[in-house]
């Protein structure tokens, strides 16, 4: 199996992308997806959470405070680690078994801390969507109903455009329409089926 690792900076337009490598039959694997189930009630993964940080994270009905969860991890860089090095292998052992059952030409892997996290080097390419600074703040103002400051503090949290970049096999400008977008997406899809057939 092909596998493409596509990610990029907060409201870069990851989203946009990967609906449109679906809609060309390419089948999606999104590991923000895959995090949210993890930590469903009664997985195992939610519980260890619970044995590390208490159960005062979790609800009467077993579901997990997500914003209680945020506080505690903000406050304490340590706690941050803990819960990454319980979530991050669980997140990408699902993922790894999800590309497997994969029956199709390639797929794509959507990472959004792929930069930040590493560890994924099963993937065969690494597909980065770049748009300008200015942009992201701009989107997330918008989305997020943020000021400038905030949203740039969540620009500040993640890995710069430098490490994405330096990462990346390939790259999409998303600053530009959605016309441009279709047309960038249809000219990878193609070079993908291409490189796979050549193989």
């Amino acid at each position: 199996m092909y596998v493409v690792g596509l990610t990029g900076g907060i409201a870069s337009g990851k989203t946009a992308v990967s609906d449109r490598f679906a809609e060309l039959g390419v089948p999606i694997i999104d590991t923000d997806v895959i995090a949210r189930e993890l930590v469903e009630p009664g997985q195992p993964v939610l519980q260890e959470v619970a044995v590390a940080f208490g159960q005062k994270i979790l609800t009467e009905e077993g579901r997990l405070r997500r914003r209680k969860l945020r506080e505690i991890i903000f406050s304490d860089p340590a706690k941050q680690d803990l819960l990454e090095g319980i979530l991050h292998p669980a997140i990408r052992a699902e993922a790894r078994r999800q590309v497997e059952e994969v029956e199709s030409d390639y797929c794509m892997v959507v990472i959004p801390l792929l930069a930040e996290s590493g560890h994924f080097d099963w993937l065969d390419r690494v597909l980065v969507v770049n748009v300008p600074e200015s942009v992201q703040i701009k989107r997330l103002v918008a989305r997020d109903d943020v000021n400038e400051e905030q949203a740039r503090a969540s620009l500040a949290a993640q890995a710069g455009r430098e490490a994405r970049l330096a990462i990346a096999d390939d790259i999409i400008d998303n600053s530009g329409d959605v016309t441009a977008l279709d047309d960038a997406v249809a000219q990878l899809h193609d070079k993908y089926l291409s490189l796979i057939h050549s193989m």
